[in-house]
């Protein structure tokens, strides 16, 4: 692991301690000081009301269309969902309250990465004669993902508001500055090769500026050698699929089950602990598999660069988890982590983009599902969203990747998540100080709920 992926690692769990730890000391040193008293309550003056504003023509719903447009059309290229930009501007510009604001996020987000990966089944790889889809790191990182929105879910009704915003600036800022470095490093190698091709270029010109051979070549560009069938044929294999569906409806039936059963009971923790064996055991065995032919030094195991060490791939598993639980937290994809996490692991740009929004794809539907049949959304303000965020996902991958074959440079996908994480820090740090200061000024509960009583 490179030094500088261990920084990154010792920033998060440093940050996250620290907060953590001093937030439990603050709220244990005041728990019995009179001073305090009217700030921790009873939790039942928090309880957030649903508010579902009505889907009619106003300058609010047209800010919300564009922001969304832009939002789902960057935050997908960038793999990371836009999530971070989608709640607050459906509490600030719309009205929505928290909750219902994070369920239609997941629509959205649900919405754009299944017409991404629409068009990525039709774009070959860039560099290789594989699959744009890197089934094998989907495989890897997707049940390790749903088992962290589990937990992130249980422990958004447990965290303080404040906790969970301080949480997220840290873990957004971390992630947005080390894509962002990681997108300069990019760049430059982009204009060292360019300037050598540029040479290469020159050589092949005689004295009258005639060229004398076909020097003509397109880094990182798809090449049109088969028609749009074949490659899309090429780009499914429905063996992989059918396993991460059948590890999607494995979630999803719990999930159901779950939620109708007593809180904290046998069957409750029967349930929720049942979901281990099942990521684990997937993870595993992708796990197993790649330090396998690792080991036997394949030529091309996936489209990671790193060596598939045990201490490698414990570090994927718990970025796996690391980035679910946000997902739950914040209602969104997963893809803040996984984003940078896959472009940290070796992979280029345009593949690190497919399969995060693939695995997305099935992250987000698992809580649309789950959201659904707990009416948790309004069916036409959801329904008008996802269409906005479908057209969105499908016309910024054509877009960007028409502009990343012009310019030749596969670092502007790597810019463009990096702003699009750090928009998401600024947006949900003033969602969650302004929601924070409201709830001090209403006295309301702003401490740890007990996880039983608060399910």
């Amino acid at each position: 692991m490179a030094m500088a992926t261990r920084g990154f690692v010792f920033y998060l769990l440093s940050g996250f301690s620290v907060a953590i730890t001093l937030s439990v000391l603050f709220l244990n040193s005041n728990v019995g000081s009179h001073s305090n008293e009217r700030i921790f309550l009873s939790s039942s003056n928090s309880v957030t009301e649903k508010v579902w504003p009505k889907l009619e023509f106003s300058w609010r719903i047209v800010l919300a269309t564009v922001i969304g447009f832009l939002g789902s059309a960057c935050g997908t290229v960038g793999g990371v969902g836009g999530g971070g930009i989608f709640v607050p501007m459906l509490t600030l510009i719309v009205g929505f309250d928290t909750k219902s604001a994070a369920a239609i996020s997941k629509c959205m987000i649900m919405g754009a990465s299944a017409s991404s990966v629409w068009y990525n089944l039709r774009v070959p790889h860039p560099t290789k004669d594989v699959p744009i889809l890197d089934y094998d790191l989907a495989l890897l990182f997707q049940p390790m993902l749903l088992l962290g929105i589990t937990v992130g879910v249980a422990l958004s009704v447990v965290f303080p508001y404040w906790l969970i915003t301080v949480l997220i600036i840290i873990l957004f800022l971390g992630t947005s500055s080390r894509s962002f470095f990681k997108g300069i490093q990019m760049w430059k190698e982009e204009t060292d090769l360019n300037k050598e091709l540029a040479k290469q270029n020159e050589t092949l010109v005689n004295s009258r500026g005639e060229l004398l051979i076909d020097a003509e070549y397109e880094p990182l560009v798809p090449r049109e050698d088969k028609s749009d069938l074949e490659i899309l044929r090429f780009n499914l294999s429905w063996k992989n699929i059918l396993l991460l569906i059948a590890v999607w409806a494995s979630f999803l039936l719990i999930q159901i089950v779950k939620n109708d059963v007593a809180p904290c009971g046998i069957w409750y923790w029967a349930l929720f602990f049942s979901q281990f064996p099942i990521a684990l055991g997937v993870f595993g065995y992708e796990a197993v598999k790649l330090y396998t032919e690792h080991k036997k030094r394949t030529q091309y195991i996936c489209g990671a660069s790193i060596e598939w060490t045990p201490m490698h791939i414990a570090f994927c598993a718990f970025c796996g988890i690391l980035g679910g639980t946000v997902g739950g937290l914040l209602g969104s994809g997963g893809g803040f982590i996984l984003g940078p996490l896959l472009l940290e692991i070796g992979v280029i740009p345009q593949v690190a983009s497919a399969t995060a929004t693939f695995v997305m794809m099935f992250s987000s539907s698992l809580s649309v599902v789950e959201f659904y049949l707990l009416k948790r959304f309004p069916i036409p303000y959801a329904l008008y969203l996802m269409a906005v965020s479908v057209l969105a996902g499908f016309w910024g991958q054509y877009f960007i990747r028409k502009l990343v074959a012009i310019l030749k440079r596969a670092s502007l996908i790597v810019f463009l998540l990096s702003g699009v994480i750090f928009a998401s820090a600024l947006t949900m740090g003033v969602v969650g100080i302004e929601k924070s200061i409201t709830m001090i000024q209403n006295h309301e509960f702003m401490g740890f709920l007990g996880f039983c009583s608060s399910q």
